[in-house]
């Protein structure tokens, strides 16, 4: 797995390519809880190059969520191939994330709150 993360409009992107497994999941966490614990709370995830989520991937997705929800920011997000999406689909948690299909539509979600 591999992780960027670059600042763009106000808006932290964090890309990631690889797997989001149990055995890469403490890394990914590392990074959100870091843009977290720095109020960086508007963010988009770039998952266009993510071959296999796991259960253990999504648990990292999940607390991210809510730790810019509860900052008054949100996590969008993008790229998602048709695997993932079944995955967080029969996770149930489909509809609790927003999904858009390029960052720039993200960004643009987040000037029009």
């Amino acid at each position: 797995m591999r992780i960027t993360v670059a600042q763009e409009s106000g808006v932290t992107l964090i890309r990631i390519s690889g797997s989001l497994d149990s055995l890469t999941c403490d890394d990914a966490q590392a990074v959100f809880d870091e843009r977290i614990k720095n109020n960086e709370i508007k963010m988009v995830v770039d998952l266009s190059e993510v071959d296999y989520l796991s259960s253990a991937g999504v648990r990292v997705l999940l607390p991210a969520l809510k730790g810019t929800r509860q900052r008054g920011g949100d996590l969008y997000l993008v790229g998602l191939q048709e695997n993932i999406r079944k995955v967080l689909s029969l996770a149930g948690f489909a509809s609790i994330f927003k999904t858009f299909a390029t960052f720039e539509d993200a960004v643009s979600s987040f000037a029009s709150r």
